[in-house]
């Protein structure tokens, strides 16, 4: 056996060197307020995955995709890799009663066409009623297989999954990842954040679907023989304490969450809770996904420094689906960098730290973990070090391209740097050899010949105590006369004030501020801005509903 050449065929590694410790528990919150585990060991583990592989192997043929649609649990698990030990191309979905992405699943089923749909005896009916040309696989009536079973090795350039974007700023793709592409990254991530097996375990409620999600609750352990421990992403949001608790709970626990997350502990758990809380033991905590804020990093450190947390615990990192998921993290032991830049250079194109005026404070995500980073201009040409472009990224962990369409963000060529690169649409500098991530391209907005990046309207708007945090989308419109700005946020809960008066401030404020006009400012109740799957706010949706008018129903001024 090829030990390193699947997740399947490294779980049936660990099945052997380490059989009766536990492989993956997931805190059941549906039950039991306080978490409910549910655990399997390597030999449990790796007996069920083979029942479902062989079931699914007499169903779809090797290549044919199959669509995992289980909720959060140990079953997810169980499916996604008995849909890869059965050497099927996994395409690693939700389940269908998962509330708000309704049209994103059936959009993805559409696009990947799976031959097989795995899912759970509760999600049964759901599913039938959701597709009619795949066969149905219920994984949890299974029963183990337990005794010996040849697999075929499958070829490192063999797709192992289907790794679907959030779609933050158009509709969801299909990245192709090979069990090469993802079994690297798996390791990347394990050097880069210090997972060893017997001293460290992975803790997540990030989405089994979403990327980081994946490699950090199934990927990396599978392929250290480290042990994970799970937990529905609602269960975090209902009670953040349960995160923190979990990590308390995991000796040398590794977790990851975006940015909004942090913030959202600091501020919710309480001081009962932290009486609680071991937190010395932490390795890494990695903050991705969304532009990592300094103010953030301060407050998660200050809640939770009484609890044992190290500062150098907090470390900022840059990924995305098309590299499987890591690209660069902030170096081990030390708290992650801040460099305050000229607000007006760093827009117009330089990173140049403030000698005074206006600033921006960005955090550094790090170096390249076993891969290269490039910033390109517009014309494809590699920029120097201290100027801003696009973030191009080359290494065995980037996937093949998108499911059924064509895309020349894969496959570029840099001159005197070869091919096989990817141009990521992000927006970033190397400053003194870490980078910096600064938006994204289609994301910028472009008025009266000035840039601005929308995180940097938003924080402004968003520090108004009528608007809810994390929930402003500050985005261009053709106007008139070119582009136009608008802001649409979500009022704070229970908050009372004349919008149409904090309108006329925040106005104001950005003007003063970032010396941009809003052409107007949207209030709407809290939920309704539209988000991602893995919880970002979606720009692109966003603009798209304000364009069309169906965000007219919620304004509020």
């Amino acid at each position: 056996m090829k030990e390193n050449s699947s997740f399947a065929t490294m779980l049936g590694y660990w099945a052997q060197a380490q059989a009766d410790e536990t492989a993956v528990t997931f805190l059941d919150h549906r039950t039991s307020a306080d978490g409910h585990a549910i655990s399997l060991t390597w030999r449990e583990l790796d007996e069920r995955v083979t029942a479902v592989a062989l079931h699914a192997r007499e169903l779809a043929a090797p290549g044919d995709r199959a669509a995992v649609l289980v909720a959060q649990s140990v079953d997810y698990v169980v499916a996604f890799l008995g849909a890869i030990r059965a050497g099927l191309v996994a395409v690693p979905l939700f389940a269908p009663s998962l509330p708000g992405h309704g049209d994103r699943l059936t959009a993805v089923l559409d696009d990947c066409e799976p031959a097989l749909v795995l899912t759970t005896d509760d999600e049964r009916d759901d599913v039938k009623g959701l597709v009619s040309g795949p066969k149905i696989l219920v994984v949890d009536t299974i029963p183990a297989e337990p005794g010996e079973h040849e697999w075929p090795d499958p070829e490192p350039d063999d797709l192992a999954y289907l790794q679907y974007t959030s779609g933050s700023t158009r509709a969801p793709a299909g990245v192709m990842l090979t069990h090469h592409n993802v079994v690297t990254n798996a390791r990347q991530a394990l050097r880069a954040y210090g997972g060893e097996r017997g001293t460290t375990s992975a803790v997540s409620w990030l989405p089994l679907f979403h990327d980081m999600g994946l490699i950090l609750g199934i990927g990396a352990p599978v392929v250290g023989g480290l042990t994970s421990v799970l937990m529905d992403p609602l269960a975090f949001l209902e009670r953040p304490g349960r995160w923190l608790r979990a990590l308390s709970a995991s000796p040398g626990a590794i977790s990851a969450a975006p940015n909004f997350a942090y913030a959202y502990s600091a501020s919710r758990v309480s001081e009962r809770e932290k009486s609680y809380l071991e937190l010395s033991r932490v390795v890494s905590l990695i903050n991705g996904s969304e532009p990592v804020l300094p103010s953030t990093v301060a407050k998660f450190q200050e809640s939770f420094a009484e609890c044992g947390l190290q500062p150098e615990v907090h470390r900022a990192s840059y990924g995305l689906a098309e590299a499987t998921v890591l690209v660069s993290v902030t170096d081990a032991g030390q708290p992650s960098r801040q460099v305050t830049f000229d607000r007006d250079r760093l827009a117009a194109g330089t990173a140049v730290p403030a000698a005074g005026g206006a600033t921006t404070t960005l955090v550094s995500c790090g170096r390249a973990v076993d891969q290269e980073i490039r910033i390109v201009d517009p014309g494809g040409a590699v920029v120097p070090d201290g100027t801003v472009g696009e973030i191009w990224v080359h290494g065995p962990n980037v996937g093949q391209g998108y499911w059924n369409r064509p895309d020349s963000v894969f496959g570029r060529s840099l001159p005197g740097a070869g091919g096989d690169w990817l141009a990521t649409g992000d927006l970033g500098v190397v400053f003194e050899g870490e980078l910096f991530m600064t938006g994204r391209l289609k994301d910028l907005i472009i008025v009266d010949g000035r840039n601005h990046y929308p995180q940097d309207v938003e924080q402004t708007v968003e520090a108004h105590p009528v608007v809810r945090p994390h929930s402003a989308a500050a985005f261009s419109v053709p106007g008139e006369d070119g582009e136009v700005a608008v802001v649409v946020l979500e009022r704070a809960r229970q908050a009372e004030a004349d919008f149409d008066e904090v309108a006329a401030w925040l106005r104001a404020e950005v003007s003063a501020v970032h010396g941009l006009r809003l052409r107007e400012v949207v209030f709407t109740e809290p939920g309704e801005v539209p988000r991602t799957s893995s919880g970002k706010i979606s720009r692109a949706l966003c603009r798209r509903r304000y364009l069309d008018g169906s965000l007219d129903a919620r304004r509020l001024a």
